[in-house]
């Protein structure tokens, strides 16, 4: 919107032309939304508070939830939603097609958790919408976005799937890239789901793994890193992100609210809107494959889920003493904070060292291009 108004003044005044460079709206984009969180999350936070909207406990979760957490108002991702928004609005290209589609996905998944949140505060319980009914939304949710990337993205890259480490190994999906599309972004978005279960346990990875996004989208929408990286490029995938770094900055401000002991919680409005993000934006920058990898944690939660599901089912007896994961180390006796501090120190620990071997690259790029 405003880099839109801007760029249209360039002939007017030079300056302007800083705006062209997606570095610095990149930047401009992770600044707006968190300061945009930061102003609205107090107020909005009293008024929550004022309404009693509070997230129901499960009554056979940890003891220190039940204790602890009664009270806690929910809905938290209501800010997270508006600082993408707004950040992504004001400095993105919205002749973009991608963008839209990124928006798309954010405004209804995170539209189809507030739903969810609103009939558990309604009903006093943990249950909200059925889990039959939210996946069958989700798919057709998905299924829209699919449509209009197919409409209006189309690239002759998407219906690929590429493996990372193996630059020539690459599938064709054909028509089952649909099913493909469908299974990431509901999948991203139920295993971001299931991970936010600790004070600032799933905003933290999230916000993370839209770093690298915001990396991996602008290499992939540069020719001259993608050919240095030998990944396929992609014509104006670039400007994802800035979307990306509108996730960044929604979630470090959130965050301020988030950490321990939480403020408030994201609820099911800030994590299907998340999850299906990431999603969405891996299968635009075709790194799905990757998504799997540094988006790890979300993956470990999702399987032990199901790992614990099938034992009990067709064994009687549960491999964890609760899932998803993070709730078995508090069984054993970890704090909420201990246990959260230990799984993120390993999350940051790893995400620098995947930074600085992307970072040594790409000043190798740098000043190739430069020397010649």
């Amino acid at each position: 919107m405003l880099y839109n108004f801007l760029i249209s003044l360039v002939d007017q005044f030079s300056a302007l032309n800083v705006f062209r460079y997606l570095t610095f709206r990149t930047g401009l984009s992770v600044m707006s939304s968190m300061i945009i969180v930061f102003i609205i999350g107090g107020p909005f936070i009293r008024f929550i508070e004022s309404r009693k909207i509070t997230g129901p406990i499960r009554d056979d979760g940890p003891l220190d939830h039940i204790v602890k957490k009664v009270g806690t108002p929910t809905m938290g991702g209501v800010l997270i939603l508006i600082g993408i928004l707004f950040g992504t609005l004001l400095w993105a290209d919205l002749k973009n097609s991608y963008i839209w589609v990124l928006l798309m996905v954010a405004t209804s998944f995170g539209l189809l958790g507030a739903a969810d949140d609103y009939l558990k505060i309604k009903r006093k319980n943990s249950v909200g919408i059925s889990s039959g009914m939210k996946i069958l939304w989700q798919i057709i949710l998905s299924l829209i976005a699919v449509f209009l990337l197919l409409e209006f993205g189309y690239n002759e890259h998407l219906k690929n799937l590429y493996f990372p480490f193996f630059k020539n190994l690459v599938i064709h999906l054909g028509l089952f890239f649909i099913p493909f599309f469908i299974f990431v972004i509901v999948g991203s978005s139920n295993a971001v789901n299931l991970t936010d279960g600790l004070d600032g346990l799933a905003t933290v990875p999230v916000m993370l793994v839209a770093l690298s996004f915001t990396l991996i989208c602008y290499v992939v929408g540069n020719t001259v890193f993608s050919e240095y990286l030998q990944i396929p490029y992609i014509a104006n995938v670039g400007e994802a992100s800035i979307f990306c770094g509108s996730i960044v900055g929604s979630c470090l401000g959130f965050l301020w609210y988030n950490a321990p002991p939480a403020k408030i919680f994201m609820g099911d409005t800030g994590s299907l809107s998340l999850g299906g993000s990431l999603g969405a934006v891996s299968i635009i920058s075709k790194h799905e494959i990757v998504l799997a990898i540094i988006g790890g944690l979300f993956v470990l939660e999702t399987v032990s889920v199901i790992i614990q599901v099938i034992s009990f089912k067709f064994f009687g007896k549960r491999v964890f003493m609760m899932a998803p994961l993070h709730h078995h180390f508090e069984k054993k006796g970890m704090g909420r904070v201990n246990c959260c501090n230990t799984i993120l120190d390993n999350i940051y620990n790893s995400s620098i060292n995947r930074f600085g071997n992307a970072k040594i690259k790409i000043v190798n790029v740098y000043f190739t291009k430069i020397s010649k």
